[in-house]
């Protein structure tokens, strides 16, 4: 195991961040960053009938250089309703769907102030899923970059393909009609593969 992970929190990361978070015995989310827009921490990517489709949490109106602690979710829409719907419409008939169902589905029902909560709940119930035991600390500060951690900050983001790992194909819903999306949303590795996703995650092999 290496020294500790910096990463950012993340809304039902891709399967990327799990594979280094897997890396380390704890990790560090730092929460005093500043907010980036367009970035997985309020948005994930989901395989639907139609391709590749990008699920965003609309937020209230983020000022520059707000911390990530203080973003607040915005209810203008009913965003939540979309989401599940959208995540039951492409899982509905996955092996695993009806089995994770009832732990994920009162969470979007239920209204979070801010982002950090949802995603916290959420990624606690993630790991719980998958069976990672691992500790999660947040920051008190902003973090800088240093020795005794490994920085995942600028790495994690959908504007940056990872080209570095080799993510196995598994079988996908829509496969008859869609080639494999690789590194999208963890829910998909979980509702596809269920109990075998860490044996997935600890398969997936990096170039470096």
């Amino acid at each position: 195991m290496l020294e500790k992970g910096l990463f950012s929190s993340y809304y039902m990361a891709p399967i990327a961040y799990f594979y280094y978070i897997n890396k380390h015995k704890s990790i560090i989310e730092d929460v005093n960053e500043n907010f980036v827009k367009q970035t997985y921490r309020n948005r994930f990517y989901i395989l639907s009938p139609n391709g590749v489709q990008n699920l965003t949490i609309p937020l209230i109106k983020v000022k520059r250089k707000k911390p990530f602690k203080d973003v607040r979710i915005a209810y203008d829409e009913n965003w939540q309703k979309i989401h599940w719907k959208s995540i039951e419409s492409a899982y509905r008939s996955s092996p695993y769907f009806e089995f994770y169902e009832d732990e994920f589905e009162p969470l979007f029902n239920k209204k979070f102030d801010f982002l950090i909560d949802l995603n916290t709940e959420l990624q606690s119930k993630i790991l719980e899923s998958i069976g990672f035991s691992i500790e999660v600390e947040r920051s008190t500060k902003y973090c800088e970059p240093n020795y005794q951690t490994t920085d995942y900050r600028a790495i994690l983001t959908p504007k940056i393909k990872i080209q570095d790992l080799n993510f196995p194909s598994y079988l996908q819903v829509f496969n008859d009609r869609l080639p494999f999306a690789k590194n999208l949303s963890i829910i998909d590795l979980l509702f596809n593969e269920g109990p075998n996703s860490i044996s997935y995650i600890n398969n997936i092999t990096s170039n470096v």
